[in-house]
């Protein structure tokens, strides 16, 4: 089977109190995916919660590929800079474990 789509794959430790504020930012309807959302190729996001650390939690940014990623972030850098910034207060510590290469399309 073909390699098909691209996901991003990020956790992030949130402050105490700020966990509505994370969900509300950080969930398929949220800040980023309505940022990702300008750009073709974004396929939606996914957002889960640690069941032994409610604390924690990853995202999962789905694209149609790695170009269309890629792409939107040149397009949309100083708009995604301002809001990395912004949400800099929301956690106490973020990490990208990865980008990788789907055998299928988001929600597919």
């Amino acid at each position: 089977m073909a390699l098909i789509g691209f996901v991003i794959i990020w956790r992030y430790q949130v402050r105490a109190g700020s966990e509505a504020r994370f969900i509300k930012a950080y969930g398929p309807q949220g800040d980023w995916a309505a940022l990702f959302s300008k750009a073709p190729g974004f396929l939606g996001t996914r957002l889960s919660r640690d069941t032994e650390d409610a604390a924690s939690f990853v995202t999962l940014d789905f694209w149609e590929s790695e170009e269309a990623f890629e792409i939107f972030r040149s397009q949309c850098s100083s708009e995604y800079s301002r809001l990395d910034k912004e949400m800099e207060a929301l956690t106490e510590a973020e990490e990208r474990l990865g980008s990788f290469r789907t055998a299928k399309k988001y929600g597919a």
